[in-house]
C-alpha cells in the first residue's frame, strides 16, 4: 500500500479511506485493467471495415497492451491473480468479456455458442503469445505479431465447418 500511495502522490491513510484492505484495492485494479483493456479492443476494431482487418486490429490492440501495458497485463493475467478464487473470477469475466467482443466479429453461420468457443481460442493465442515473450523478455513488433496471428486466425476460422 505505501508503493502505492507513493506512486498516487497521497499518504496510505487517503489510500485507506477509499479501500477497506490491499484485496479491495487489488479488485479494483483487476477491474480497471479489464475495462481498460476492453474499451482499448473495441476502439480499434470498430475502426475496421472488414472482418480480416478487424481481426488483425483486435489482435494488434492486445499485443499493444500487453506490451506497454505489462504490469496491468501481468496483475490480469499473471499466475498470482489465479491463486485465488474471488481475483480468478475477476479475470475469467474479463476474458468472457473479451470472446463476446470478439464473438460479434465472426463472420461465419454458426450459433453463437460455437462463435463463443472460437473466439475463446483466439483470445488464448493472444494470451499465450502475449505471455510467452513476457517471460523470454523479447520485444516484438505488436502490428507484425498481430499480422501473423490473424493471418492463422483468419484463415483458420475460414476452414470451420458449418454443416
Amino acid at each position: 500500500m505505501e508503493e502505492i500511495a507513493e506512486a498516487a502522490g497521497v499518504t496510505k491513510p487517503v489510500i485507506y479511506q477509499h479501500f477497506s484492505s490491499k484485496r479491495a484495492l487489488y479488485l479494483e485494479l483487476l477491474g480497471a485493467v479489464d475495462d481498460e483493456l476492453s474499451a482499448r479492443l473495441l476502439s480499434a476494431t470498430a475502426e475496421a471495415t472488414t472482418g480480416r482487418e478487424r481481426v488483425e486490429r483486435g489482435f494488434a490492440e492486445y499485443f499493444r497492451f500487453a506490451a506497454d501495458s505489462s504490469a496491468a497485463f501481468r496483475l490480469l493475467f499473471g499466475a498470482s491473480v489465479r491463486n485465488d478464487q474471488e481475483f480468478s473470477e475477476v479475470a475469467d469475466r474479463a476474458i468472457e468479456r473479451i470472446s463476446i467482443l470478439i464473438s460479434a466479429l465472426i463472420e461465419i453461420d454458426v450459433p453463437e455458442a460455437q462463435r463463443r468457443v472460437l473466439a475463446h481460442a483466439m483470445v488464448g493465442m493472444a494470451e499465450a503469445t502475449s505471455r510467452t515473450l513476457a517471460n523470454d523478455g523479447e520485444v516484438q513488433d505488436p502490428d507484425l505479431l498481430a499480422s501473423w496471428l490473424a493471418e492463422m486466425a483468419w484463415f483458420g476460422l475460414r476452414g470451420v465447418r458449418t454443416e
